[in-house]
Parts: structure tokens; sequence; C-alpha cells
């Protein structure tokens, strides 16, 4: 009898009752909810906690499935994060400017709107105009579209040149982290027309919105918990049928599934385009609540960070990526924002802040020697364990 897709994969199930009993509690015990138990800062933390959850969800399809170690997965994070940022600081920037503009005793033109609206976002950098690719940003439902098609059109093209000519290992690690090196020296450059190191700033603030942040964040963390469900159902599908079966073969013998008659370069490019689409979208849900966003976000350390939490969490298993981004996440906001306390020696205090980074760095080589599985290998152990 043939089993269902859900039959074949009792933990997606698991996951999704788990990431809703959790939507659900942390709802109930916030502060736009009413009961005030948790921060509307730590709701914010926890939706950017899922949004991170889902690149490394991303991250893990393309590195602990098809067997490519992308340093570059966080560029695409970034420009969706850009993406929606852009739409955001427009139409808050053209709300203030026709307001102002309002009180003149002459009703001003479109021209006037439209310079004065440069005139706010691009005066940092030395400019009134607004740059070409800043084309859309009047328009939601264009930027929206740009969040999947910018991230997913530049790693069609790079994974297309780069597949075609067989790159492999750590070969296509280095051009995929030079990528990212060259997108964020871009971002860098006043010209880029994305306001150079300064950033996108603002970014908490949703045009026409009266609700306050307590409301606000709640909407973004129901949005991150159901795009990290539907990118968990979608990385699922994708990994438990003949495709998942072929991109697993490619990541253990890619040699062989070429000789079998695959084209193995359009499973690569295909997995290397969809997870790039699935990190724009988390970026793009990301900065909102971050509320803002700079070159710094795309510098190539972030992809690097990304492949650590896959590790720690295990890779080749989905919910081991999910545990891994959320557990290094919480875990780095606690030392990192002053809430672990000061251990005092004597002759030297370590402080947290300073020494996180270098703890993050021992339990990635721990891991790797130790505990390859990652933290998702400890339901490996269970089941023998329930097995005997």
């Amino acid at each position: 009898m043939r089993q269902s897709f859900i039959q074949k994969n009792p933990s997606i199930l698991i996951f999704l009752a788990c990431l809703a009993l959790f939507t659900l509690l942390v709802t109930v015990a916030s502060e736009g909810f009413g009961l005030g138990f948790i921060s509307t800062s730590f709701v914010k933390t926890l939706g950017k906690t899922l949004c991170l959850c889902l690149v490394a969800v991303a991250m893990d399809l393309i590195w602990g499935y098809t067997g490519i170690l992308s340093l570059g997965h966080f560029a695409f994070f970034g420009l969706g994060g850009y993406m929606i940022g852009m739409w955001l600081m427009y139409e808050r920037t053209r709300l203030i400017v026709v307001e102002a503009l309002a009180q003149s005793d002459i009703p001003p033109t479109p021209e006037e709107v439209v310079s004065g609206i440069g005139s706010q976002i691009f005066g940092v950098v030395g400019s009134s105009d607004s740059p070409l690719i800043w084309s859309f940003a009047h328009s939601l439902p264009l930027q929206l579209a740009l969040v999947v098609l910018v991230p997913g059109l530049l790693a069609l093209i790079f994974g297309w040149l780069a597949f075609r000519s067989r790159v492999t290992g750590v070969y296509l690690s280095i051009l995929t982290q030079a990528m990212t090196l060259a997108l964020a020296l871009y971002l860098f450059q006043n010209d880029s027309g994305l306001r150079g190191n300064n950033g996108l700033s603002g970014l908490q603030n949703l045009p026409g919105v009266s609700a306050g942040q307590d409301q606000v964040s709640l909407w973004f963390f129901w949005a991150s918990a159901l795009a990290l469900g539907l990118g968990y159902l979608l990385a699922a599908w994708i990994t438990s049928g003949k495709f998942g079966s072929i991109i697993r073969g490619i990541r253990d013998n890619e040699s062989r599934v070429r000789f079998l008659g695959y084209s193995v370069e359009v499973y690569k490019l295909a997995v290397f385009t969809i997870t790039a689409m699935i990190a724009g979208i988390a970026g793009a849900l990301y900065y909102p609540q971050a509320g803002i966003i700079n070159p710094a976000e795309v510098a190539p350390i972030a992809s690097i960070y990304l492949a650590v939490w896959v590790a720690i969490g295990g890779r080749g298993r989905l919910y081991g990526a999910v545990i891994g981004a959320g557990f290094v996440s919480l875990v780095s906001t606690w030392f990192t924002g002053g809430q672990a306390p000061d251990i005092p020696l004597g002759f030297y205090t370590i402080k947290w802040v300073d020494w996180w980074l270098i703890l993050l760095g021992l339990s990635f080589v721990a891991v790797t020697l130790f505990a390859p599985k990652g933290i998702g290998g400890l339901f490996d152990l269970l089941k023998k364990e329930r097995a005997k």
C-alpha cells in the first residue's frame, strides 16, 4: 500500500505541532496579547530567531542534503531584507514628505513630492535623486516579488556559471564567499543606491499603521512562524521523493549519479536557486523586526556563522538545522546582551560579550570532532535506546 507524504515523514507533524504550540504560548504570554509575561523586545528576538531557523533550513538543504558548502547564502538573506526595506523606507518617507508639504499654501506637485523623498532618503550620502534601482520602491507587490526574484536571479546566474564549469568542493565554497564579499563591498559604496554604510533604517515602523510595536512585533512573529512552517514543509517534500534521493546521491558520489545519466548540474542549480529564494524570504521578515539593515549584515562572516549553526544542530537533518540556529541565536542573545554574569578570576574578569565568539568557535570544533551529527544526533541515540 502506497504511503502518503506525511506517513513517510511523521516527524513533520511533530515539528509543525511544536511550532504551533510555541507560537500560541508566545502569543498568549506577550505584551501585545495583554498578559505581558514576554516583553515586546523579546518577541522580536524570537521572531528573528524563527527567521534564522528558516535560512538554516535552506542552508541544510544545499549543504546537508546536496553537499554544497555555500558560504554565500546570507548574501541572499540580506538581499531579501534590502528589497522589503526599500519599500518600508520609501513609503514611510513619502507619508512624512506629503504631510510636511501639505502645510504649504500651494499644493505640492508630484515632482516636488518625489524630490522631497529623494532628499530625505539620500541626503545622507550627498544626493537628492532616487537611483534607478528604487524605481519599484513605491509598490509593495513589486517589492515583495523582488524579495524572491533578486536572490533567485543572482543564485541562478552564479550557479549556472559555477556548476557548468564543474567547480566543486572547497573551490566552490571560496567562489560563493567571493560573491558575498563582492556584494558587501558594493553595498558599502555610497553610489550603490542603497545608502552605503548607512544602510536602511526605521524598518520597524510600518507605513500607515497606527498599531504599536507590541502588536506589530506579534504580526511579524506570526509571519515568521508561518514562513518557517511552510519552508520546512517545502524542504521536507524536496528531500523525501526521487529528487531528494538524487541530491543525496550527488552529495555522496557525484560521479556515479552523473554516470547513471542524471544532469547533476541541473539538480544543483535547482537546489541552489530554491534555497536562495527561501533565504530571501527569511531576510525580508527578519530585518523589519531588527529595524535596520546595512552592508555589514551581508559580510562573509555571517554566512560562515550560518554554516556553524547547521553543523552544531546536525546537518542532513532539517530539524537539526532549526535546533542549531535557534539554540545558537538565543544563547548568543543571552551572552552578548549582558545577561550572562561576568566571571571574576582575580587577575582577569571573563566578560562574555568579548568571549562569546571564541566560545562559539570552540563549540564548532568540539561538535566536529566529538559529535559530527550535532545536537540532532541525540535523537538517533534516543531511537536506539527505545529500540533495545
